[in-house]
């Protein structure tokens, strides 16, 4: 098996996202230091560290709870507390708060509880919920989450450009205000022209400089919260006083002059209720959900601090603890505000001047700089992040050609490529025009990734995964479902159409990336819970219970050389009918002689097998000193519970020599295709011996096969000996220029026992049901089936026999043909053979050595005579003698009956498995 690719170490900007000596900004890239590639992770690896010097490790302050409340800190604050109570009041403004803040609580429970499981490396959330669910969910997930970085870039600049206006923005008439340096023409082009210039400044700044804006954001940091101080000192050291506020009416502006009241219950009173008006900004009347968009974008942010696991000097204990007390923090900050802006500011205000912070400041320039310096800080932090994300993704190749120019970066590790992807994409959504417009598009992509965060700690819970260890306690399934709940509920009350076009988008991405992604070693929680559920029901499928009306078939074909019995391996996947279906295959050898087990390196091969004839079976090998024992192995163990073979097959005793269908099928040349697992087309190939010649040895002596089938029907399995399947070739019998019909032939009747005329025995049943079931399947139902009744002349009872057969098969439900065949001169040439002891009382077993081959062949003609487009025969096949010696014999029969008969299973059923009743 060849070997992982293992990429190098990244550097700086990679490895995680802009390391310096306070903290890393939220995105992070990919931490490989440990050595572990995009196609391999490392067990036991730390997260890498931050650098050459591993001493650098944050603290919970630096690490967690910085980077997430000046995540959480941005335009909103600043911009938009006076517009949410405004226009929902402040009674509904607590309640959008509440259900924001439940919401990223219960996402918060999740993301402590996976990011404490082990190391969270580049790409955030996409990472978390990549190695969790896949590879399907993780990138159609990313990428959302990708997209939601992307807009909430934009949504910042905006702002910015919003705040920038209000200062310097000039005003139709020019005259109607003399205060500020309203310079600035403003127009819709205007506005995109702004924001695509401060968007190119941090595109700069991330393709250049990115390593002076990690080492100022810490002074970001303080000077936002020096801002915010100045605002609470305001409500209480500013006197009541008139403000100003513009107004506009088409091309015309005129000034409001509107109180500031200072503290006053009267003022609460009146701000308690909602009064949704238009917003000046778009024109559109707000209503709850678009007012809650806009607001829960001052939400955002949670997982910045679970990006720095890779360091932090205790990420179990820096995780929870930084991102709960940031969480608790930002809520208790937006309350303070919401009450004290209800208490003091007139609702004419608040609905008519976005920034009216700066004008009731002790010093307006503060405010300024604060919205400035937040507004930029966040949206180089998103730009940054975004395109670490789209990085991780490109890495991960889930997108193949389309984001794999994205994995190229620098010589200092800057992903640069990625970043223009990014800076592009953000470029588009500028042309949106206003901060409100794309609010509710964002607030749906974070929605959706927290839904998928607490989706991949949901599924994580109920797979009881015992590698499942969080450090964090604090959560539960409960959390994580009503997490989802809340997410979704809230996704369609802001915007039910961008939240189905956004799950519509996601269910594409999810179907594309499982058909074209190669496959991961990350592990799939799909696996885990798929276990953690069959093991449940394999409990209840209590063999006590079964009843024959469900019964199906449940095959152990053994497998000498998939090279010669590919076609038969195909045919058994149709014949199986939802059962159980197992590939077993018997190794010579000793284990005590060798040094190792050669058995278990051989699955990789069996199983890529399986993949390449596209067939849904399990491998099951074995080691014995035998054929014959190692198929008793098999039928005992093979299974678990009530899935459990009951019937063998086994390919025909005979000196054939088939070509080699790895020789024949596409599927095995292409020697450069390789599986996600290692194993190659030429690897493959090598592994299984060629086709043996016919002189060659075999493995097995006659009469070890004809115990194996003694053995098989001792252990109450059903058998079946398969013929020239190796000559079926199913792209020809279903070719849509075939314009005849194809049949399916069963004869019923024992063969080598001509005597016996019962065409109703469990025998007969079960090669009835066996056909039936092949004609059940989509490719095999334009196929007739044809059932045989031999009849003599001088036999009356014969229109007896085919009115209770066809009476049979109504009842049966079984659709078929009946074909009354004379066979007066095959009996014939029978030798009536003398009737022992035994058979006279009834007991089981006939002689069949009395048979004689002129009958053999005779019957065999007649079986190729009544042939017409016969795709595949199912014939009774009679039990082995008691005898060994007469082994050979019995093969010699079962041969000349068979002989040049195409694709022939000959069936000997133990079991009932039919049923007339409902």
């Amino acid at each position: 098996m060849s070997a992982p690719v293992v990429e190098g170490t990244m550097s700086s900007e990679t490895s995680p996202l802009l390391n310096y000596r306070l903290y890393n900004v939220a995105g992070g890239g990919f931490a490989e230091s440990c050595g572990a590639g995009p196609t391999q992770e490392v067990s036991i690896c730390s997260s890498g560290g931050s650098g050459p010097d591993d001493s650098r490790k944050l603290s919970t302050f630096f690490g967690v709870v910085v980077p997430t409340v000046l995540s959480m800190f941005s335009i909103v604050i600043f911009m938009r507390v006076g517009f949410v109570i405004g226009q929902a009041g402040f009674l509904e403004a607590l309640l959008m708060l509440v259900v924001a803040y439940v919401i990223i609580s219960l996402t918060v429970l999740s993301v402590c509880a996976i990011s404490t499981n082990g190391a969270v490396r580049g790409g955030g959330a996409y990472f978390m919920i990549s190695r969790t669910l896949g590879p399907e969910f993780g990138g159609s997930i990313g990428l959302m989450f990708f997209l939601a970085n992307v807009c909430s870039c934009a949504v910042y600049i905006l702002g910015l450009v919003e705040a920038i206006l209000d200062v310097f923005g000039e005003l139709p008439n020019a005259g109607a205000v003399h205060k500020g340096l309203h310079v600035l023409p403003q127009s819709y082009l205007f506005d995109v022209l702004y924001a695509s210039s401060i968007l190119v400044l941090c595109l700069l700044v991330c393709l250049v400089g990115a390593q002076i804006y990690a080492k100022t954001s810490f002074l970001i940091f303080l000077l936002v919260h020096i801002v915010l101080v100045t605002i609470f000192v305001s409500f209480f050291a500013v006197s009541p006083k008139m403000v100003w506020i513009v107004e506009q009416s088409g091309n015309v502006s005129h000034v409001i002059h509107i109180n500031y009241t200072g503290f006053d219950l009267a003022t609460l009173r009146r701000n308690l209720v909602d009064d949704y008006s238009v917003d000046y900004t778009t024109g559109a009347l707000m209503t709850f959900a678009t007012v809650f968009a806009v607001m829960f974008n001052g939400c955002t942010g949670i997982m910045a601090g679970s990006n720095m696991s890779g360091d932090l000097k205790n990420p179990s204990y820096a995780i929870p603890k930084g991102t709960i007390i940031a969480v608790i923090y930002t809520l208790l900050v937006y309350l303070l505000l919401f009450l004290l802006v209800s208490l003091t500011c007139d609702r004419a205000l608040l609905q008519g001047d976005y920034g009216f912070f700066r004008q009731i400041n002790i010093w307006s320039p503060f405010v300024v700089i604060g919205v400035y310096a937040s507004s930029l800080s966040a949206s180089m932090s998103t730009l940054i992040g975004a395109s670490r994300i789209l990085h991780a993704l490109a890495r991960d190749e889930l997108f193949g050609v389309l984001l794999s120019p994205a994995k190229r970066t620098s010589k200092t590790g800057n992903p640069w490529v990625a970043v223009l992807y990014t800076w592009f994409l953000v470029q588009l959504v500028l042309f949106a025009g206003k901060l409100n417009t794309i609010a509710g598009i964002v607030t749906i992509f974070f929605l959706m990734a927290y839904a998928a965060v607490d989706l991949a700690c949901l599924s994580l819970e109920w797979a009881s995964a015992p590698n499942f260890r969080p450090t964090f306690q604090l959560f539960s399934w409960h959390t994580c479902l009503l997490g989802i709940i809340g997410c979704l509920v809230m996704m369609f009350l802001i915007n039910p159409v961008y939240a189905s076009c956004g799950i519509v988008l996601m269910l594409i991405l999810l179907v594309v990336i499982h058909y074209r992604s190669p496959t991961s070693s990350w592990g799939y929680i799909s696996q885990a819970l798929i276990f953690h559920q069959v093991r449940k029901y394999l409990l209840l499928l209590d063999v006590r219970k079964e009843h024959v009306k469900f019964w199906r078939p449940q095959i152990l074909l053994m497998v000498a050389n998939p090279r010669t019995s590919a076609q038969l391996i195909t045919f058994i996947n149709d014949l199986k009918k939802g059962g159980l279906f197992v590939l077993g295959h018997v190794e010579i050898g000793d284990l005590d002689t060798l040094p190792s087990d050669p058995i278990h390196p051989q699955y990789n091969f069996w199983l890529s097998l399986v993949d390449k004839l596209n067939v849904k079976a399990f491998v099951d090998l074995t080691l014995s000193p035998s054929v014959r024992q190692g198929v008793q192995h098999l039928l005992r163990i093979t299974g678990l519970g009530g899935m459990k073979p009951n019937t063998l097959v086994l390919g025909f005793y005979d000196n054939c020599v088939s070509d080699d269908y790895f020789l024949c099928d596409p599927a095995f040349q292409d020697a450069k295709e390789n599986d996600h697992f290692g194993v190659d087309i030429a690897s493959l190939q090598a592994h299984f011996p060629p086709v043996r010649d016919s002189e060659a040895s075999k493995n097995l002596t006659e009469e070890e096969y004809v115990a194996i089938i003694a053995d098989a029907l001792k252990m109450q399995k059903n058998i079946c000996l398969a013929r020239y399947f190796f000559t079926m070739d199913k792209k020809d019998l279903f070719s849509k220029k075939r314009p005849e019909r194809l049949s399916i032939d069963v004869w019923p009747l024992d063969l080598l026992s001509p005597d016996s005329t019962n065409y109703v025995d469990v025998c007969s049943l079960f090669l009835l049901q066996m056909a039936c079931v092949l004609t059940m399947v989509v490719s095999w139902k334009g196929a007739r089936l044809r059932i045989f009744l031999c009849i003599e002349s001088g036999d009356e009872s014969w229109v007896k026999k085919e009115e209770k057969l066809r009476e049979l098969l109504d009842k049966l439900r079984i659709k078929a043909t009946i074909k009354i065949v004379a066979w007066d001169g095959v009996v014939g040439l029978h030798w009536r053979r003398q009737v022992t002891t035994e058979e006279s009382a009834g007991r089981p077993g006939r002689d069949s050595a009395l048979v004689s081959d002129d009958y053999l062949r005779a019957a065999n003609n007649m079986v190729l005579e009544q042939g017409f487009h016969t795709a595949v025969r199912f014939l009774y096949l009679p039990r082995p003698p008691p005898d060994t010696s007469r082994s050979q014999r019995y093969l010699q029969q079962l041969d000349i009956l068979t002989k040049d008969l195409g694709p022939t299973l000959l069936i000997h059923g133990l079991t009932p498995v039919t049923c007339t009743d409902l």
